[in-house]
This record gives structure tokens, sequence and C-alpha cells, in this order.
């Protein structure tokens, strides 16, 4: 499966001028980077590629990462659960790129 994720502290207790939420989005992300699991982050989203177990436990250490900076937490969550197929984290735009150069 591949998970698109977005964790965010609301009602903050570290809260900055600005209102940026990077400190507690780089706690959670460096759960996803430690975890081994194939993945990529951009500006509003994180991807992570694994079995439904190991995917969900590092989406819920990463929110429990991001928990000391709010007094609550939003996580949204988009799966795409293909059972069979490995590697698509990255298949699924060298596809999307192939078919672009096609047309």
């Amino acid at each position: 499966m591949i998970l698109a994720f977005s964790v965010a502290p609301s009602g903050g207790t570290r809260e900055t001028p600005d209102g940026s939420v990077s400190e507690a989005v780089a706690q959670a992300v460096k759960v996803v980077r430690e975890s081994g699991l194939p993945h990529r982050t951009s500006s509003m989203f994180t991807e992570i590629e694994g079995e439904w177990d190991e995917v969900f436990d590092v989406v819920k250490r990463a929110t429990e990462a991001v928990l000391p900076y709010g007094s609550r937490v939003s996580l949204v969550m988009k799966a795409d659960i293909r059972p069979g197929f490995e590697g698509e984290i990255d298949g699924k735009l060298e596809r999307l790129e192939a078919a672009i150069d096609a047309g």
C-alpha cells in the first residue's frame, strides 16, 4: 500500500509568531525516515509505502511525535491499497511520465 498523510498540531503549546508548524512536522518526518520504508515528502503530504501494519505503525508514531506541539493533532490520510504490488511509490510516477512523453 501507499499511504499519503499529513499531520499537524493545533491549539499550539509551542506556537511560532507566524503560525508555522515546521518543527512539529519535522519530528513526524524523522519518524518516517527512520522507519526504513520507501517514502517521499512534499510541501503538503508525506507518502509511505509498505504493508498495512507497518505503514500504520509509522503513521501512529509520527502522530505521537507531533502531540507535544499542541493540544490536539489533525491527521489526514489517503491510501492506495493494491495487494501484490511493490515499488509503486516510484512506479506510478514513472508510468505517468512515460504517458506524458508519449502523448
